[in-house]
């Protein structure tokens, strides 16, 4: 047999938890729900980009159109360190890829940057 206390006990534990189901939104749920935050939009450029915990690569080639790819050259290696005029420039080797697409525009590489997919929402930019 239950005793007081102990009823109101779980049931104050139980209506605890309720409350705090509640109380998220769902557009909390769908944020919480993304990946990590890479960078806010404010300071990339239209037409430049961001190099990001030297990982990732993110390109703003026209208003309101963001792009991520990964930073990694894939000539050899080396960390993309730059992103003007268009295009995402390679230190090493002189590669250059396309800000738009991440596809080659001058070598030595062979292969496009790997496109990463994101999710830009209230000024961030996250990983999806």
């Amino acid at each position: 047999m239950l005793t007081r206390r102990a009823l109101i006990t779980r049931g104050g534990a139980a209506g605890a938890g309720a409350v705090f189901l509640w109380t998220a939104t769902p557009a909390e749920a769908e944020e919480e729900a993304a990946g990590p935050v890479l960078s806010s939009t404010k300071g990339i450029r239209v037409g430049g980009g961001k190099i990001v915990k030297g990982k990732y690569v993110i390109t703003h080639p026209t208003k309101g159109v963001y792009k991520c790819f990964s930073a990694k050259c894939t000539h050899q290696g080396c960390t993309v360190a730059s992103v003007s005029g268009g295009k995402i420039h390679c230190p090493c080797h002189g590669s250059q890829f396309s800000a738009t697409t991440g596809a080659v525009v001058r070598g030595p590489a062979k292969r496009a940057l790997a496109k990463k997919k994101i999710k830009v929402a209230k000024g961030k930019i996250r990983l999806a």
